[in-house]
């Protein structure tokens, strides 16, 4: 199976390990993992990404304590670094499961933590009181001292002043709770206003949170975009294969399953929807790679994004999903995807 340097310009073909000293001698399995080495920046955040994010939206929902794990741990022996989840996600277990693996793997110091806060129900919203809860809130169900990424979620709250937010975060990154800023659900002329207050010495929102995919293209093709541009902001876009459309597994309605997600999946399942699955399946044919990987690098290739966010319900889902980091399309390959979900 190839993971890295798949497709147009990829580099050449890692050079094959040095063998045992005697070949009945157990083949150690040591170091770091194959992406260990591909590093991305996350803005102009300081901070050092694996160009994928793992998500982690499942946990305690679909996916119980051990399969979480055992998906975090596949995503750490490819070289993954950054997980993301949210107060929201499964009322907050989704960070008890995260916290629970960083004790026990003793990798917080290797790993990248992304928390958006906004939607936990009981501290909603962005408000003073609200977010300094709901911050240590979040590190306490996560074991932690400091959030890397801090994403203020605005979609229940667009309403609560924003200099009054960003005056307790300056206070919450002062006592060493938190590190870079991000915004989810802003709309593009609150981005505008919060680099205006960051001008006069509040923080800066750095990283944008934007649901954005071959078939969800807007509204992030518009002005989002362009203000992402303007302000230098990484773009860590959510959503990446759209509740698993874009990984190719889902083709018939009869076959997906009941509730909001089967809903969301037989809507795609349209002359659009096939049209873009179609495209998906020749470049991912051209380059012997999934479907998945195909999606993420489509990702990958736009200007402004650093590292889509994507959640699994399968440890052996990440192997497809991590192959997307290492696959480089071409003009044309990226043209043709494009074109196919105008």
């Amino acid at each position: 199976m190839r993971l890295f340097s798949v497709g147009a310009g990829a580099s050449a073909e890692r050079a094959p390990q040095e063998v045992a000293e005697h070949p009945s001698a157990p083949i150690p399995i040591v170091g770091p993992g194959i992406g260990e080495s591909i590093r991305v920046p996350l803005g102009e955040t300081g901070l050092e990404t694996f160009p994928l994010m793992l998500g982690a939206a499942e946990f305690g929902w679909n996916v119980d304590l051990e399969t979480s794990h055992g998906i975090l741990d596949r995503y750490v022996e490819f070289g993954g670094n950054a997980v993301h989840t949210a107060d929201g996600f499964s009322g907050g277990r989704s960070e008890h499961i995260i916290g629970q693996w960083l004790r026990s793997r003793g990798l917080r110091d290797r790993t990248l933590l992304s928390v958006r806060i906004g939607a936990h129900a009981d501290n909603p919203g962005l408000g003073s009181v609200n977010l300094v809860r709901a911050v240590e809130g979040s590190l306490t169900r996560l074991g932690v001292e400091r959030i890397d990424v801090l994403h203020l979620d605005a979609t229940l709250d667009a309403t609560t002043n924003l200099e009054d937010t960003l005056a307790t975060v300056e206070w919450l990154s002062d006592a060493g709770k938190v590190g870079a800023i991000g915004a989810f659900g802003f709309a593009p002329e609150r981005l505008v206003e919060a680099r205006i207050l960051a001008s006069a010495g509040y923080p800066r929102i750095q990283v944008i949170d934007a649901p954005y995919n071959l078939i969800r293209r807007q509204p992030f093709e518009g002005d989002l975009r362009l203000v992402a541009g303007a302000q230098g902001l990484a773009v860590t876009p959510s959503h990446a294969l759209e509740h698993g459309f874009l990984s190719g597994r889902h083709r018939r309605k009869a076959l997906t399953t009941q509730g909001v997600r089967g809903e969301q999946l037989r809507g795609h399942l349209n002359r659009r929807g096939i049209k873009i699955l179609r495209a998906l399946d020749q470049v991912a044919e051209e380059l012997s790679v999934p479907v998945a990987a195909v999606s993420i690098a489509w990702l990958l290739a736009q200007r402004t994004v650093a590292a889509p966010i994507v959640n699994t319900f399968a440890t052996e889902h990440v192997d497809e999903l991590m192959q997307g980091a290492g696959v480089t399309l071409s003009r044309v390959q990226v043209a043709e995807l494009t074109r196919a979900g105008n």
